[in-house]
C-alpha cells in the first residue's frame, strides 16, 4: 500500500473519530461532567485562576485544560462538540508528533503505521474524544519525551530547552506526573547507557528550568495566593501524593490490575504488544536506541502506577506512545494476518454474545440499579446490533492483504467504539441530560440532588444543585431505585434517573453523608 494511501486513511480516522463523533453521546459523569461544569463556573463566576464544582472549590487538575475549554465554548457555546474540542486537538498533535517523530528515525510508512495504531486504538479513542485533561498531557508528555531523546542523540540544546517547555505545559495540565515520567526515563537510561554525569548536567540546565518556571509558575503561584494552603493541601498533598500513597476515592486495584487493562485497552492491536513483548530481548539487540528508551518510558509507567494505591485505567496510557512505534515496527515482521485479526474477532464474538448472557442472568442480579441498567440496554440489541457485528465479523475473518487488513481492524474498532458507546450512553448520559433539559424547559429554579453524583446535570440545566436530605416541597433528582424512600409526584423519569417532588415525610432514617465521588 503506497504512503499516499496510507495518510488517506489516516486523515479519515482522525476525522471520524476524533472529531464527527464529538456531538455522539452527552457529556459521561463523573469526569467529563466534573471538567466541564468547572470550566462553565470559570465563565460565570470569571474567576480564570480558581476553579468550582456546584460552588465548591476543586483543586483536581491544574489549570489548563479549563483555560481550553473556556476559550472553545465561548466560540461554540455550551455543548458536547465545545467541551470535547481541546481533547480532539490535542489528540490530533499527538498522533502527528508520532508520525513525524518515527519518520525522522525510521521512515515515513513507519510513522504513518504507528500514528494509525495510535488513533484507532480503542483506550486513545476514548480519551481523545472526553472533555478530561489526559489526552493533552499525553500530548505533553510524548513532544517532552521526543524532544528529549532527540537531544539526547543529536546534542543540539533547542531540543532540550523544547523539552523543558513541554514539560512545563504538561506540569500545567497535571501536575507532577509530567516532570516524573521524562526524569525517571532519562535517569534509568542514564544509568545503563553510564551517562549519569550528562543527566545531572541536563536537568540542572539553568535556561531550560527557566523556561519550565516561565511556563508553569505563574498560575501556581496565583493559585496560592489566592487560597493559600487549601491549595498545597487540597492539590500537591490529597489529589497527587495521596493517589500514590493510598487508595483514592475506592479506586484500588491488585498488583496485575493494568495486565488486562492493556491487553483490552490496545484493541485491537493487542497482538503486535504481545509479539513486542516475545521479541524485546531481540529488540533490545539491535543496538536501536529508541528502543531502549522507549521500553523504560513504557514499563516504567506500567511498573509506578502498578504500585500505586490509586488505580485507574488510563493512567497507564501515559507510557503507550512508544508502543505504537514498536507496534509499526512489529507490523513489519509479523506473517499472520489471522492473528493479527484475533483479538478484535474474539472481542466482537463476545460482544454478540453479551446480550444473551445479560439476559440470561438479569434474574440472579442483586443489585436493583443494576437491573435496571440493564433492562434499560436490552431494546438496542436489535438486529441492526446483531447484523453490525456480523458484517464486522466477516470483514475479520475474510483474507486480506496485511496492511488491507490493518485498516480494515482500524476502521472496525472505531465503529465498534462508538457504537457501543452511543448504546451506553444511554444507561449513564442521556438520561440525566434529558432531566436537566425537563429541568430547564420548565424553569424549575432549585434541585436537590439525592445519592446522586453527576455534574453534567449542572452544565446542561445550567444551575447549581443541593446535596442533602430531602424535604418536603424539594424537588429531587435521584437514582430511581431510591424512589421507595419517599412520598412523591413523579415529574421526569428516564433510565436509571428520576425527578420528583416530595410531598409528605419521607422514609430516610440515616444521617446523609456526601462524599466527593470524583475520578478523574
Amino acid at each position: 500500500m503506497s504512503e499516499k494511501s496510507l495518510k488517506i486513511f489516516l486523515f479519515l480516522t482522525i476525522l471520524i473519530n476524533f472529531y464527527l463523533t464529538l456531538f455522539l453521546t452527552p457529556l459521561f459523569n463523573l469526569d467529563e461532567g466534573a471538567f466541564s461544569e468547572a470550566t462553565r463556573e470559570m465563565l460565570l463566576t470569571h474567576d480564570f485562576i480558581t476553579t468550582y464544582l456546584n460552588g465548591a472549590l476543586r483543586f483536581d487538575k491544574p489549570i489548563l485544560i479549563y483555560w481550553l475549554q473556556a476559550i472553545s465554548i465561548s466560540i461554540f457555546g455550551i455543548n458536547e462538540f465545545a467541551f470535547r474540542l481541546p481533547s480532539a486537538i490535542a489528540g490530533t498533535f499527538w498522533a502527528m508528533g508520532i508520525y513525524f517523530f518515527a519518520k525522522k528515525l525510521y521512515n515515513e510508512k513507519t510513522g504513518l503505521f504507528a500514528a494509525f495504531f495510535m488513533v484507532t486504538t480503542l483506550q486513545i479513542g476514548l480519551i481523545t474524544k472526553a472533555a478530561i485533561a489526559d489526552s493533552l498531557l499525553n500530548m505533553f508528555i510524548a513532544f517532552s519525551m521526543f524532544s528529549l531523546f532527540l537531544y539526547i542523540k543529536e546534542k543540539n540544546k533547542k531540543f532540550l530547552y523544547l523539552a523543558f517547555g513541554f514539560i512545563g505545559f504538561g506540569f500545567l495540565t497535571k501536575g507532577p506526573v509530567a516532570i516524573l515520567i521524562p526524569l525517571a526515563t532519562y535517569f534509568i537510561y542514564s544509568l545503563i547507557k553510564k551517562s549519569f554525569k550528562e543527566f545531572l548536567k541536563d536537568v540542572f540546565n539553568i535556561k531550560g528550568i527557566l523556561i519550565f518556571l516561565i511556563i508553569a509558575l505563574p498560575w501556581y503561584i496565583a493559585e496560592f495566593l489566592a487560597q493559600g494552603d487549601k491549595f498545597i493541601k487540597g492539590f500537591f498533598l490529597k489529589h497527587n501524593l495521596a493517589r500514590f500513597k493510598t487508595s483514592f476515592e475506592k479506586h484500588k486495584g491488585s498488583i496485575i490490575y493494568y495486565i488486562p487493562v492493556i491487553l483490552i485497552g490496545l484493541l485491537p492491536w493487542t497482538t503486535l504488544f504481545i509479539k513486542y513483548l516475545t521479541k524485546l530481548k531481540e529488540f533490545l539487540s539491535k543496538q536501536d536506541d529508541f528502543i531502549l528508551f522507549g521500553t523504560i518510558w513504557f514499563f516504567f509507567v506500567f511498573i509506578f502506577f502498578s504500585l500505586s494505591g490509586t488505580k485507574l485505567p488510563h493512567y497507564v496510557i501515559y507510557g503507550y506512545t512508544p508502543l505504537f512505534i514498536f507496534m509499526a515496527l512489529s507490523f513489519k515482521k509479523l506473517k499472520s494476518e489471522f492473528l493479527l485479526s484475533l483479538p478484535l474477532i474474539l472481542f466482537v464474538l463476545l460482544l454478540i454474545i453479551l446480550p444473551f448472557i445479560l439476559q440470561k442472568n438479569l434474574g440472579n442480579i442483586t443489585s436493583d440499579f443494576t437491573k435496571v441498567a440493564i433492562i434499560t440496554l436490552l431494546p438496542f440489541f436489535n438486529k441492526f446490533y446483531f447484523i453490525f457485528l456480523f458484517i464486522i465479523l466477516m470483514l475479520l475473518i475474510v483474507r486480506f492483504n496485511k496492511e488491507i487488513k490493518a485498516i480494515i481492524l482500524g476502521f472496525s474498532m472505531v465503529f465498534i467504539l462508538n457504537y457501543i458507546g452511543w448504546i451506553y450512553a444511554h444507561v449513564r448520559a442521556i438520561p440525566v441530560k434529558n432531566t436537566a433539559l425537563y429541568v430547564k424547559k420548565h424553569n424549575i429554579k432549585k434541585i436537590v440532588m439525592y445519592k446522586l453524583n453527576t455534574p453534567s446535570f449542572n452544565v446542561y440545566a445550567k444551575m447549581y444543585v443541593k446535596k442533602r436530605n430531602p424535604k418536603i416541597g424539594d424537588i429531587v433528582l435521584t437514582k430511581i431505585t431510591e424512589l421507595k424512600k419517599f412520598h412523591y409526584d413523579l415529574l421526569f423519569k428516564d433510565g436509571v434517573v428520576a425527578l420528583i417532588k416530595i410531598k409528605q415525610k419521607n422514609n430516610i432514617k440515616e444521617p446523609l453523608n456526601y462524599k466527593k465521588e470524583r475520578r478523574e
